[in-house]
């Protein structure tokens, strides 16, 4: 082994040495590091422990917050002279929150004292079982989530809120809520218009609800028991009508419980709205077609023999300047009251399904139990019959296939189509021959033919093919006919238009020959009454309107009516005279001695229903005929002839609209 230099041997070892103080001091610096970091964590603890040990004591019983929601009062719905229709009435709830661990045992002791404290301090009748109690608390949540308060019971007695408020601390999970019960006038004004509510739980299928699902905004969000609107103007006006909810913040710790009092933000109470609906004239019109179809089904008079089988009457009377509807009725009709709590019995259901939807507004059928045997009868949903024809006249004047002074002899038929089997004719009703006629002369007498003759063919002999029947279709949308009406109403039917149809499946010239005398179109009644605002006010088109004002529960005005006209139709005031003529001249009943001229056109619907003709009564009406203030439309399947069937449910109408608010300005109460 060869040994180094001496002067190689001191390098390495001096290196040794360099590299052994080189580690102990980075073995110190390390030593050092360490008990400074432990020092800090000791002192860091002492302080947590002695100086922030209180305060973080706290903040861990005070980590989070639960927010119980409150619902509003419901705001109330009133006639046009301020009386109640729908009111909510206040009430005290008791209601329970179910807390983490809460097991069957501690439910079915809970459920006794609860049920003694009923019979002690509440009324006996309405105290509930023990049983009625525990499915009240929904323990497996089959209606809501464990946040979610549950409601006991409803309508605690003045005895029963003092034991409760007095003895809180013995009732875990238990507090008072004040909410509303939804009541109806018992006189079923307006009952249909007016709608209904239901469980907002329940109501989630119609898409207005399912996006308030999505609401972020606590005091805007539903609750699962709470009622809302589902039909009519409590679901139109549902926003305005609910107001905003209340809130409960409670305090609560990591483990789920509440620690400390409750912050309480209350609820804001809904608005009111006061309708154009005016009660009297609503019930009497609603009276006056009962007491019709009593009339008619009993009648030995051969003239309303065919009414014998009316079941059913709709009418509704509209302001012709403003658009304000005054009344609507579909009757029969029911006791909305039947939904109080927002819900229904299926006995309930049963024995009021065919009353709960709004006739004047879309089809339904006749209240009859059989299925066999509704199908027998007609809907709401009526051709115009002849309450079309001073629109023909207008259409055929506007279109110049004739003028005011032209002239058809009604020789009691017209015939078009191909010779032989193809050949369709066209007659008058009870097979009469009018004559010479002029358009006025045609209104009045009702001429079938002249209508198929000078309207409906000429139009079909002027376009040639579809375009006349597009013609025709535009001019009956310009007053209301086949499209909405615009009041906004949920299931509001645009009618059913069936012109289109035939010209497909027939001809052209016979959609429009059809059409010309009121069989190609079934329409709503809150659709007649808009065409006969419409041909009342010389063609301005309104929307119907059936909010006069909306005020704070305060009192204070929020938003007041305002008239708003859908379109204009602009003919010359030759023809509009020319019309108001012939409707002045129309044969009618039940209008004796009624003190006003006015514009009126009776209509008999024929309809085939299952195999068999049946005639429907309907009736258009506007007075004054020199300043027409209100138009009426009437219809009553099955009713027969419209001058016998329906006109004296008018008459009934046009005096109560005399009575209360007055034909030239003033009430007319004799």
């Amino acid at each position: 082994m060869q040994l180094l230099p001496k002067k190689e041997q001191d390098d390495q070892q001096e290196k040794k040495m360099i590299n052994r103080r080189q580690f102990l001091f980075r073995l110190n610096l390390f030593f050092v590091g360490t008990f400074v970091l432990f020092s800090v964590l000791i002192i860091r603890l002492a302080v947590l422990q002695f100086v922030e040990g209180p305060t973080l004591a706290g903040v861990q019983e005070r980590i989070s917050s639960r927010n119980v929601k409150t619902p509003p009062i419901r705001g109330n719905i009133y006639d046009s002279t301020g009386k109640p229709i729908a009111y909510s009435t206040s009430t005290q709830s008791l209601y329970f929150t179910i807390e983490p661990g809460f097991n069957n045992s501690e439910a079915q002791a809970l459920a006794e004292r609860l049920k003694d404290v009923f019979i002690k301090y509440g009324n006996p009748k309405e105290a509930l079982t023990i049983d009625e109690i525990i499915d009240n608390m929904d323990l497996e949540f089959r209606q809501n989530t464990i946040s979610v308060p549950r409601r006991i019971k409803s309508g605690l007695t003045n005895k029963e809120i003092a034991y409760f408020s007095e003895n809180r601390d013995l009732f875990q999970g238990i507090d008072i809520v004040e909410e509303s019960i939804r009541q109806y006038d018992t006189s079923s004004v307006a009952a249909q218009l007016i709608g209904y509510l239901k469980k907002y739980k329940g109501a989630q299928d119609l898409d207005y609800y399912k996006k308030k699902a999505e609401e972020d905004d606590l005091k805007l969000q539903y609750l699962d028991d709470e009622e809302v609107g589902f039909d009519g103007l409590e679901y139109m006006y549902q926003d305005i009508l609910r107001g905003k909810n209340g809130l409960k913040t409670y305090p609560i710790n990591a483990s789920g419980r509440v620690v400390g009092p409750a912050q309480i933000t209350k609820p804001e109470q809904g608005s009111d709205l006061y309708l154009t609906i005016n009660e009297n004239v609503q019930l009497k019109t609603e009276q006056a077609i009962m007491d019709q179809i009593r009339h008619l089904r009993s009648s030995g008079n051969p003239a309303e023999k065919d009414g014998r089988n009316a079941s059913t009457g709709y009418a509704v009377a509209m302001e012709v300047k403003t658009g304000k509807v005054i009344a609507m009725a579909s009757m029969p009709d029911y006791d909305p009251n039947v939904w109080s709590g927002g819900s229904i019995s299926p006995q309930e259901w049963a024995e009021n399904f065919y009353f709960i939807p709004n006739g004047a507004i879309n089809g339904v059928q006749p209240p009859y139990k059989e299925d066999r045997e509704r199908r027998k009868h007609p809907s709401s949903l009526v051709y115009l019959g002849s309450t079309q024809k001073p629109l023909s006249i207008l259409v055929g004047l506007n279109e110049k296939l004739f003028s005011t002074t032209s002239t058809y002899n009604d020789t009691g038929a017209f015939y078009f189509g191909r010779e032989g089997t193809s050949r369709v004719r066209i007659g008058n009703a009870g097979g009469h021959a009018y004559g010479l006629l002029d358009p006025a002369k045609a209104i009045a007498r009702s001429s079938n033919p002249f209508m198929s003759a000078m309207v409906g063919n000429k139009l079909y002999m002027k376009y040639r093919g579809d375009e006349g029947v597009n013609v025709w279709d535009r001019y009956m949308n310009q007053f209301g006919l086949g499209v909405l009406t615009g009041s906004g109403l949920i299931g509001e039917s645009a009618g059913v238009v069936d012109y289109f149809h035939e010209a497909e499946d027939a001809s052209a010239q016979s959609a429009l020959v059809r059409a010309s005398f009121g069989q190609m179109g079934r329409y709503t009644t809150l659709q007649l009454a808009q065409y006969a605002a419409t041909l009342a006010s010389r063609g301005k088109r309104m929307k119907p309107q059936f909010v006069n004002e909306i005020r704070h529960s305060n009192g204070d005005l929020i938003q007041s009516y305002k008239p708003e006209i859908l379109n204009t139709v602009d003919f010359p005031q030759s023809y509009w005279q020319e019309i108001e003529t012939g409707m002045q001249q129309v044969g009618v009943q039940g209008f004796d001695g009624f003190p006003y001229r006015f514009l009126r056109k009776t209509g008999t619907s024929e309809q085939s229903v299952a195999g068999k003709k049946v005639n429907n009564a309907v009736f258009i009406a506007a007075a004054p005929a020199e300043n027409p203030v209100l138009a009426v439309a009437v219809v009553v399947p099955e009713g027969g002839f419209g001058g016998w069937g329906a006109a004296p449910i008018a008459r009934k109408i046009f005096d109560a609209y005399d009575d209360e608010i007055g034909l030239t300005g003033k009430p007319n109460r004799g």
